[in-house]
Order: C-alpha cells, then structure tokens, then sequence
C-alpha cells in the first residue's frame, strides 16, 4: 500500500470514471486500474462496484475511502508543518472565484503577489459560488473568493472587505433625477440581472423583494453573465442595473453621471476567503489575504459599518 494508491482511488471517488480519475492524476487508464485492484488484493477487498455506471464504491470501500482522505490530509499536514519550520512560503494555491468580483479584484493584487511571493504559484478559475462550494468538498480548490455566506459547517470563511451596491440607471428612468434611492423605486420590468446560478442575482433579488419568478418584461427576457454586458444594456436600451462598489470604481466619469446611491442603510456584500477547516495551507492563505487586502484601493476599507449586508 503506498500513498499513490489512496489518491488513486480518492481521484475515482470524486470522478466515479476511471479515464477521468485517471487524467486528474496524470497517468493511464491501464495504469490506474492496475494499482488500484493491487489495493484491493492487498486488502482482500473490493473497494469500487465497477458493474454500474458510473462507477460506485461498495460499503467497505466507502469506508476505506474515507480513511484514505484522513490519511492524504495527514500526510499533507506532515509538508506543512516542516515548511513552517524551515520558514519556506512556496507551493500551489488552487484559486476559485465568482466573475462578479474576478475582474475587479485580480488585477490590483495578482502582479504585486507573485512579485512578493515568487514561490507561490496561482491557479485562478472563475466559477459560480455553488461549483466553488462543490470543489472545496472535493479538495481540487484550495480556496474560494466569493461573496455570499456559504452556510456549509465544513468550510471557513475570512472576511477580506465590504463593498455597497449601486444603482446603475439610465437617463431616461424616472430614478435618473434622484440622488439617493430605495429599493423599492426599482421597478422589476426595468431591472436588468445577472444569470441564474449567481449569488449576486440573487443578492439583488433579495434586495428588491423579488421572487424567483417574477417577471421581466412581456417581450424580450436577457439575463447576462457579465456585469459589463448589463451596463452596456442599460446605456443603449433603458431601464437599471445594480452594480458592486469595485466594479463602480472602474467606471469612466461619464458612466459615474449614471450611478445613484441608496438611502441608509445601504445594502452591501461581504467579499471573503472560503476554505475547508481541514486544509493544510494556512500559511499561504495567510499569505493571500495578506495580498489582497495590502493593495486594494483604500476606499474599500472606509466603507461605513452601518451597511445592510445581503
């Protein structure tokens, strides 16, 4: 039994599909499979019932997963821990984060990043905050970036910054000749959303007392993976859109004539770190918020604490 095993059979788990398991773990098929029926012989086990499709552990080879996972993170616990010994800030940090901050967060801190920190390398992958969740359990992400409270015990959140929602209006709304505004002036058939799927939908649908099935509009429906694309449809077909404070900073003077405040308390989001508390790199997560938060613009921090986090 060797530790290239259990992550064989870990890798098979996950994929319930031993190509797939197989191209996770960078070796053949053929190969695979051999060393994970060596296991089973060793074990005088079967771990996988490979007569159904896809592929499913027996009982006993559940409970030998398991332990193989246990086994994996302690062995991995045993590199860290000589690391932060011998001072040594190096390996991979496998990164997800939701494209409603990716674009706006990215650039102010990645350059800066690998400029302190040469040793560390990043893997970045934009994914909706469900996926990320889902890939934290599996152990392929090392750390989420996202915007919403996960509610799932076996993950850690750290909070990195708070940022408001504004409104983005066109100048053809009646919200146009205001200054401040409530959510209840934003009429549903003139609110322009992101897809289903991103947590940021449904932040502003929670924020206008929207239901998932309220409609919007009788003739055209557009729901947007960019917050871009919804700005642009604002400026050339009307109506509203929500935006996040960091997204607002990036805008040109002219695009800022279109964005309105909302009235005490002002709804926000939190934007954190997500991790599982089982993870062995806190010492490079340490070293990512440290990152993040050092070269975000300074406005960001002096947001006020009376906000109404959605």
């Amino acid at each position: 039994m060797n530790i290239q095993q259990l992550e064989y059979i870990v890798a098979v788990d996950n994929y319930r599909h031993f190509v797939q398991a197989a191209e996770h773990c960078n070796v053949t098929q053929p190969t695979l499979s051999m060393m994970i029926r060596k296991l089973e012989e060793e074990l005088s086990v079967k771990i996988f019932d490979r007569t159904k499709q896809p592929i499913v552990p027996t009982g006993i080879g559940r409970e030998i997963i398991d332990q193989a996972k246990t086994i994996l993170r302690e062995a991995s616990r045993m590199n860290e821990i000589a690391k932060h010994f011998n001072g040594d800030l190096s390996g991979e940090l496998r990164i997800g984060i939701i494209p409603t901050i990716a674009p706006y967060l990215l650039p102010h801190f990645v350059n800066p990043f690998i400029t302190n920190y040469p040793d560390i390398k990043l893997h970045v992958s934009e994914m909706i905050t469900e996926r990320i969740i889902s890939e934290l359990k599996l152990g392929n992400l090392d750390v989420g970036i996202i915007a919403s409270l996960s509610e799932e015990n076996s993950l850690q959140e750290i909070p990195l910054y708070k940022e408001r929602f504004y409104a983005y209006v066109s100048e053809n709304t009646d919200l146009y000749a205001k200054k401040y505004i409530l959510p209840a002036d934003i009429e549903p058939n003139e609110l322009w959303l992101l897809e289903e799927g991103h947590c940021f939908r449904t932040q502003i649908q929670r924020l206008c007392e929207l239901s998932r099935n309220s409609q919007f509009g009788s003739s055209f429906s557009y729901r947007s993976g960019s917050i871009e694309t919804l700005i642009r449809m604002v400026e050339k077909n009307g109506g509203i859109t929500i935006l996040p404070e960091m997204a607002v900073m990036e805008l040109s003077e002219e695009r800022k004539k279109h964005i309105r405040s909302f009235q005490f308390p002002e709804p926000a989001r939190e934007v954190c770190l997500v991790v599982n508390r089982e993870q062995m790199k806190t010492r490079l997560i340490d070293a990512l918020k440290t990152g993040i938060t050092a070269y975000l613009p300074q406005e960001i921090f002096e947001t006020n604490t009376a906000l109404r986090i959605l």
